[in-house]
């Protein structure tokens, strides 16, 4: 994959987590070969050997040969045949076409070894724990498991290659953000190759540039990418332009279970009623804290902004390279994005929408009927808040965007930072960040009158309105196999941390790479997870920059925050009258 951006060197500061299943895979491989070269009369298990094989041949994404399966059964040619010959006819390996002609295959574990291999990797591990494990961790781990059996028992398999490899020509072309999730994707390139049997080509931009060259590609005669991920904002403006097919037209939208999306995720790929996108990422904002210094200062985590304050407060010592908090200052779009979540925490979103139960309702947007709502009593509070964070904030506060804000939390320089949950790689799978294993998970306080809110961000990917009709089936499936909780499981075992399903959060593996994904499924069930503090119309990127400039401008001392209101509303209403309905 070809990835181009500000923000692609993310890709090696992820540490590349090797399966448990593959782990014990190796394990019993190792045992085999001490069995058969200890013990003289012992005789090797063809079947055994070959499953070990082509398992491991999956996971790591190799061709596996009819030939080199034989080989690894260890026993003469003949045996070896009639054995997997057995193995097909069983219905534990497929094979699949690597040719036109038909006349050569690759081997592949079927669902059903799988799902063999599932349970047996679990016995194995309770088995070696129960009789080698010892002291407080192993016992931990095993109270752990029971404790965990609901979850354990809903353990998501690993992924599965298609029965028939994609045909589309040049493979499957993708345009995505270059943050740390896609890259992960990008490390997984070979294997989700082997997956949809074709080619993967993807193409990575920062967040600007994204949506730029996405509307570029719209104004083609033909779409150059299968598939595009856009930030959930743009949802709106992509279905109001015609960048995105609606889903509904090319897929079976129950096919990729609606339910199992955290629900401010899927409803924010819709517009008008319909779908135009899946979920890829569902990466909410929250408050990153020190559990270690709040701790050291007697203080608790911060529910309030009132208290949030005077954390910061507390924590904010220059004197000693330390600050109290980082967050998105810098002008433009960064910016713009923290008032608009900043606003939601005093209660209010940016557009008038109509009050809902958990906070706003979202549905009409596209009858375009909304107004701005930026110059008003609780956008001068949001205004003041962030007047004073200024007063903890480092002092490049002013040029800190998405990166800048989370690198000098996990150097351990700042005690709090807002952050996606997208960025924790950075602190969570590097041991030398003083933030590792030290790091506390909020919603974002909330101020008087308020409740917390944690404002949801990510992708979702759609398929351009433009692709040529001959290649959209095969980016159809393509996208509902990215989007699988397979895909999502594999992403997370990898480095990510960010997943839109319920499934993968409650999967016992995917729990123990991060307290993060316990965090965010609570948020959800507590309905704290919301995306009206970003309502997707087609104007919000517009106003978003144009919130951006004026408050930098009050950030900096040259307007005072009720001007810096009344202009912002002033340019948000005229964006809007320009571009709404005639």
């Amino acid at each position: 994959m070809n990835a181009m951006g500000t923000h692609t060197d993310t890709r090696m500061q992820t540490q590349l987590a090797s399966g448990e299943m593959l782990q014990i895979l190796s394990y019993l491989e190792d045992c085999s070969d001490e069995l058969d070269h200890t013990i003289e009369l012992n005789a090797p298990n063809p079947v055994f050997r070959m499953a070990l094989h082509v398992i491991k041949g999956h996971l790591e994404a190799k061709i596996v040969t009819p030939t080199s399966l034989i080989a690894a059964a260890n026993v003469p040619y003949a045996t070896a045949s009639r054995r997997l010959k057995e193995m097909i006819d069983a219905g534990l390996i497929d094979q699949r076409p690597r040719t036109k002609s038909g006349k050569s295959f690759s081997m592949h574990p079927s669902d059903k070894m799988m799902d063999q291999w599932t349970r047996i990797s679990g016995r194995v591990r309770r088995l070696t724990e129960t009789y080698f494990g010892s002291g407080a961790k192993a016992a931990e781990d095993r109270d752990y498991y029971f404790g965990g059996s609901y979850m354990t028992a809903r353990s998501i398999p690993p992924i599965q290659v298609l029965p028939e490899p994609l045909k589309v020509a040049g493979g499957i072309r993708v345009l995505v953000h270059g943050d740390p999730t896609f890259m992960v994707m990008e490390n997984l390139k070979r294997q989700f190759e082997q997956v949809i049997g074709t080619q993967i080509h993807q193409r990575a931009f920062s967040i600007d540039r994204l949506r730029e060259e996405a509307l570029r590609n719209a104004e083609r005669k033909a779409s150059r990418y299968d598939i595009i991920a856009l930030d959930l904002p743009w949802v709106g403006e992509f279905a109001d332009k015609s960048v995105l097919m609606p889903l509904d037209d090319v897929i079976d939208v129950a096919a990729v279970d609606p339910a199992d999306f955290h629900t401010a995720g899927w409803k924010a790929a819709h517009w008008g009623g319909r779908p135009y996108g899946v979920p890829a990422q569902t990466t909410p904002e929250l408050l990153f804290y020190r559990r270690d210094l709040f701790a050291e200062a007697g203080l608790e985590p911060p529910g309030t902004t009132d208290q949030l304050l005077e954390a910061a407060r507390r924590m904010h010592d220059p004197q000693k390279g330390r600050y109290g908090i980082a967050w998105n200052a810098a002008r433009g779009t960064a910016l713009g994005h923290t008032f608009l979540m900043t606003l939601a925490d005093f209660g209010q979103p940016v557009l008038d929408l109509p009050e809902a139960a958990g906070g706003f309702d979202t549905d009409g947007l596209a009858d375009r009927g909304y107004r701005v709502t930026i110059d008003t009593d609780k956008g001068l509070l949001a205004a003041d808040f962030l007047m004073e964070l200024l007063r903890y904030s480092p002092p490049d506060i002013l040029s800190m965007s998405w990166y800048e804000r989370v690198r000098p939390f996990a150097a351990g320089k700042i005690a709090m930072a807002y952050g996606y949950t997208l960025l924790a790689p950075y602190f969570e799978l590097d041991p030398s960040s003083p933030a590792y294993g030290q790091t506390g998970y909020l919603p974002h306080p909330h101020g008087p009158g308020a409740t917390n809110v944690a404002p949801v961000g990510g992708y979702v990917m759609g398929i351009p309105a433009n692709l040529a009709p001959e290649r959209v089936p095969a980016a159809a499936e393509a996208l509902r196999v990215f989007t699988s909780p397979e895909a999502q499981k594999l992403f997370v075992q990898n480095g990510s941390r960010t997943n839109p399903r319920y499934s993968v959060a409650s999967d016992a593996e995917v729990r123990r790479a991060s307290p993060i994904f316990e965090a965010v499924d609570a948020m959800s069930w507590r309905d704290e997870l919301q995306f009206w503090p970003r309502p997707p119309v087609p104007e919000i990127t517009g106003i978003i920059q144009i919130c951006g400039e004026e408050f930098h401008d009050m950030l900096r001392g040259l307007t005072a925050p009720r001007d810096a209101l009344r202009r912002a509303q002033e340019r948000a209403e005229a964006l809007i009258h320009t571009t709404g309905p005639s």
